[in-house]
């Protein structure tokens, strides 16, 4: 038990690796699907185990390992966690499974490629959220763009190529920025890739300007900001349901963690700066993401549409620089992993049984398919924060936060929420009730138990979150504080930023 302690995120990582090398030796895809499923229920095992031995209360990293891997170079294979990364961690091991099981039946070719896709992906994301040495985060920064281009161009909608490849462009350019600043803090902080030895520099009015400039434009791209989203709809829309799922759930939270992880304690001054525009792109995207949500028939767009507007919850809470904002930003990217992830899963099922995406082709479905609708209408409650469930404490969190800052705002933003609210309560309207649009649609099958195994652990989660969300908000308390302490100590110092404008 020591050693698996001592060694608990290098477990971790090393799993999703292991399965993908025996599957590399199975012919039988019924053996493969449950070899990848195995592996991530193991991780979501470890993942338990990793959440239930870490100390809410201690500053800093914890489950440490360093060992030597460049040392010409100063770089290191480093790994940590704090209450902040273990919360996307724990994303991260919940939501793989559900992508193996969403994939069972719906994936019939390629199936080992595809299921070590999803294996990749999620050994790469613990990686980026454990990543002590940014050479190590770069890599696989890298690596995670890998998986979901050949899940959108192979196993995606009929134009599956042009949405792939606008994908690869968009995340090209975020890397290549991505790259710049990392290649600045290395010059600029004593020749290391070290992030905890970074952070305890202190680095000129220009250097913060422009590096904050190049990480912040990568991570607005991956998140992503207004306007770098034009990406997303398009990538959504075209890719198989785990790839949504994946995209949605965990690889968007890359450009949020970027903003906690690097731009707001390297770079407070800088952060203090661009902070007013930040907030407003913020609540531009709340307010755009809901109208064209609320433009669309396709269910899939829908729901992309409305990520863009909870993404922007996110910055605006992480960029108001107080405990309530920054606690609501990081409980909203785990809030909307899950009922994001659980709204396009539940899509996915609906085009499993009619292969359409089309909100006109349904209607009525709440006399064929009782158990789908009410699941369907508890994610689609949540996604606009109705009270008891988990968005709802997200976006309440970071209201309050912002409510510090800018009153016009917070109005502006709750303004996001009734358009979610409009948007939502028409498309369930649209598609659950009502009379069928079709006979075909009076005779689908209800879920399977398969089904209801992928959707059903969601649901408790909305509402548990929703009604007690206290154990995660513990969990994180103390990185916060932390973070927040950091960020108030540099304010107080003279800047000659303002001079940069």
């Amino acid at each position: 038990m020591v050693i698996l302690m001592d060694h608990m995120i290098s477990w971790m990582i090393a799993v999703p690796f292991v399965g993908i090398v025996v599957m590399a030796f199975i012919r039988d895809q019924e053996w493969i699907r449950r070899i990848a499923f195995g592996c991530t229920m193991v991780e979501v095992g470890l993942a338990i185990i990793l959440w239930r031995n870490f100390d809410s209360t201690q500053q800093g990293m914890q489950f440490v390992e360093r060992v030597e891997w460049m040392p010409t170079f100063n770089i290191q294979y480093a790994v940590g966690v704090d209450g902040i990364s273990i919360l996307l961690v724990l994303l991260t091991a919940l939501l793989c499974p559900l992508c193996v099981l969403c994939s069972w039946g719906a994936i019939t070719t390629r199936v080992r490629a595809y299921m070590s896709l999803i294996l990749l992906v999620e050994g790469a994301m613990i990686v980026v959220f454990t990543a002590l040495d940014l050479f190590l985060f770069f890599m696989l920064w890298e690596l995670t763009m890998i998986p979901m281009y050949f899940m959108i161009i192979l196993w995606g909608g009929p134009n599956r190529i042009t949405a792939g490849i606008k994908f690869v462009l968009y995340s090209l350019t975020g890397s290549l920025l991505l790259l710049v600043g990392i290649l600045g803090l290395y010059l600029n902080g004593g020749h290391t890739y070290d992030l905890l030895v970074l952070s305890e520099q202190t680095y000129s009015a220009t250097t913060q300007f422009w590096l904050f400039l190049a990480l912040f434009l990568a991570f607005a791209i991956k998140m992503p900001m207004v306007p770098f989203h034009t990406w997303l709809p398009d990538a959504h829309s075209e890719a198989p349901t785990a790839g949504s799922v994946i995209l949605a759930g965990v690889l968007l939270k890359m450009g949020g963690y970027g903003f906690l992880r690097f731009c707001l304690p390297l770079f407070p001054e800088a952060s203090a700066l661009f902070a007013p525009y930040i907030l407003w792109l913020s609540v531009l995207a709340i307010v755009y993401g809901g109208y064209m949500a609320l433009a669309q028939s396709d269910l899939k767009k829908l729901v992309a549409y409305s990520s863009v507007s909870h993404m922007g919850f996110v910055t605006l809470g992480i960029f108001v620089f107080n405990s309530q904002g920054i606690q609501g930003a990081i409980l909203q990217m785990f809030n909307h992993g899950i009922t994001t992830a659980a709204l396009f899963i539940s899509v996915g099922q609906l085009y499993d049984r009619t292969h359409s995406r089309a909100i006109s082709d349904y209607g009525g479905l709440h006399k064929p398919m009782p158990k789908f609708v009410a699941l369907f209408f508890l994610f689609s409650v949540a996604a606009f924060g109705l009270p008891g469930t988990c968005n709802f404490i997200g976006e309440f969190l970071v209201l309050v936060g912002t409510s510090y800052t800018s009153f016009a705002m917070v109005l502006l933003s709750m303004g996001g929420i009734v358009l979610a609210a409009a948007y939502m309560l028409w498309m369930l309207q649209k598609v659950a009730l009502g009379e069928p649009s079709t006979k075909a649609v009076e005779i689908l099958p209800d879920l399977s138990n398969r089904e209801l195994a992928t959707v059903i652990p969601l649901a408790i989660l909305v509402l548990w979150i929703g009604l007690y969300p206290g154990p995660l908000m513990e969990l994180m308390d103390t990185s916060v504080t932390t973070l927040i302490e950091k960020i108030d100590i540099s304010q107080t110092q003279p800047s000659s930023l303002t001079m940069i404008q």
